[in-house]
């Protein structure tokens, strides 16, 4: 038997996503083509300067921002956060503390907090 190994290739949106950066702000290059499993590790191991970059200032992709304020995608979309940010337009967020992101880590807290709660009860049963 033969082992016939096919080179997994992804589409840059994939890519991007499991780089944590915004597909619109990679090179052309990067968008225009096809990305083998080997490259996005190679990528992830040693990222290359326009990579570095973009995960220092941006524009960072929803999930990335959401993470970086603590709050839910959801979250974003509820305090009118629909397009990416650059780090410095968080941090500026951070600072200003608007009331809704105020409101939006209140409730993920709460979300966190219960999650926390329930894996603890769920341990207990198993033990019992």
């Amino acid at each position: 038997m033969t082992s016939h190994q096919t080179t997994q290739t992804m589409k840059p949106a994939t890519a991007a996503k499991k780089l944590g950066v915004y597909l619109e702000a990679t090179p052309a290059e990067f968008q225009e083509g096809v990305v083998s499993r080997a490259e996005l590790n190679a990528l992830q191991a040693e990222p290359p300067q326009w990579l570095r970059e973009l995960r220092a200032k941006g524009p960072h992709p929803r999930p990335v921002v959401a993470a970086k304020l603590g709050v839910s995608i959801a979250g974003l979309a509820r305090g009118g956060v629909t397009e990416p940010l650059t780090t410095e337009q968080i941090e500026a967020l951070k600072q200003e503390q608007p009331e809704w992101l105020q409101k939006e880590r209140a409730t993920q807290a709460e979300v966190r907090k219960e999650a926390a709660r329930l894996k603890k009860r769920d341990a207990e049963r198993r033990e019992s």
